[in-house]
């Protein structure tokens, strides 16, 4: 997917789910997900969408 895209769905599902989204970065291109989900390499994540935040 796309970055744009995938910035685009991230806080679609932010806003949408009212939990924290992480944007992260594969070998296929990038990832959104609950970021209570990812237990990966925390170098991959590209950014994180938090609604709660000021």
């Amino acid at each position: 997917m796309s970055l744009e895209t995938a910035q685009r769905l991230a806080w679609n599902l932010a806003c949408t789910l009212k939990v924290i989204i992480i944007l992260i970065e594969t070998p296929e291109g990038y990832q959104a997900m609950p970021s209570d989900d990812y237990d990966g390499d925390v170098e991959q994540v590209v950014r994180e969408y938090d609604v709660f935040a000021a």
